[in-house]
């Protein structure tokens, strides 16, 4: 919410800003998708994936709740749609859209 409150407030920006969500599948994955997009995990989040180590499944699931929580503050913080980065991989999606009430 803060990003969007920057860009409503200090930039002016007055188009509908959606979000997008990549559900962590894997720990590895996310890791080599933020480097190369050059973010960071956030150090709770990192903590949590370094708890479930090489364990994949642990991870989807984990991932999987941890992006409807997301999408469930997005939500009521109004925003007017999320879009979703599958990577070909929608199963995590479908079950983050049954958790939200949403399928």
């Amino acid at each position: 919410m803060q990003f969007r409150d920057y860009l409503e407030r200090k930039l002016s920006v007055n188009v509908p800003i959606c979000p997008g969500i990549l559900p962590v599948l894997s720990s590895n994955q996310i890791k080599k998708f933020t480097t190369i997009c050059g973010a960071r995990i956030p150090q709770p989040l990192l903590s949590k994936l370094e708890e479930f180590g090489d364990n994949d499944q642990a991870t989807t699931q984990f991932g999987i709740e941890y992006a409807t929580r997301q999408c469930e503050e997005l939500l009521r913080e109004g925003v007017p749609g999320i879009h979703f980065y599958t990577l070909n991989k929608a199963h995590s999606t479908t079950r983050i859209m049954k958790n939200l009430g949403l399928a």
